[in-house]
């Protein structure tokens, strides 16, 4: 890739896909910053222009991870209303479907060690991930008896672990690890077992 020079205007964002890139290839403590640097076509001076280490590039990462998630599952959440439980279902199967789409954004946020309150701005976006699916619980529970109705949090959080166990053992191709069912189909019968036994869905659905 040849060099593009310090000061083009896409620096920033080329260190940062060059980052995802890497991180994609060889997981979020594979590389330097020197490689990074390279991938974007700079120098290793460059890049501490912008950021002051590794830790920095990829909280970045992982904010605009967050973002981008952020956004696909609310859009999936709107897609499925009125019905409280398409819009449920839907942010399922968007998470599985960022995951996908976007795996260097993913390691990022879920595999590098980075804490979602770095930076405020890290935290504001998690959280508005986190309320898009806890807004689909808080609406689906609302069809359970209250003595019965686990809190929205509990609910969310729930679906949250069932679909980021599907991605990280199903999803991501992990060496030597493979299922014999696809990752869609395991993840919507989970989350289907698991609104059977909250009396949300028909036991023969």
């Amino acid at each position: 890739m040849p060099k593009q020079g310090y000061h083009h205007g896409n620096l920033r964002q080329a260190l940062i896909e060059g980052a995802l890139q890497l991180i994609e290839l060889r997981g979020p403590m594979g590389f330097t910053l020197s490689e990074a640097a390279k991938q974007a076509g700079v120098t290793p001076a460059a890049v501490y222009r912008h950021f002051d280490g590794r830790e920095d590039l990829i909280a970045e990462g992982a904010l605009q991870g967050y973002e981008i998630f952020a956004e696909r599952m609310e859009t999936a959440y709107h897609s499925g209303q009125p019905s409280a439980l398409k819009a449920f279902e839907a942010t399922g199967r968007a998470y599985l479907a960022f995951a996908r789409a976007h795996p260097g954004h993913y390691i990022a946020m879920f595999e590098s060690g980075i804490s979602v309150n770095r930076t405020p701005e890290l935290a504001a976006a998690a959280n508005r991930a986190n309320a898009v699916l806890e807004q689909a619980a808080a609406d689906l529970s609302q069809h359970i008896p209250a003595e019965k109705r686990p809190p929205a949090s509990m609910f969310s959080a729930h679906i949250w672990a069932l679909s980021h166990g599907v991605v990280e053992l199903f999803a991501r191709n992990s060496p030597g690890r493979a299922s014999p069912f696809p990752a869609d189909e395991l993840l919507e019968s989970g989350i289907g077992i698991y609104l059977r036994g909250l009396g949300l869905v028909d036991p023969d659905r």
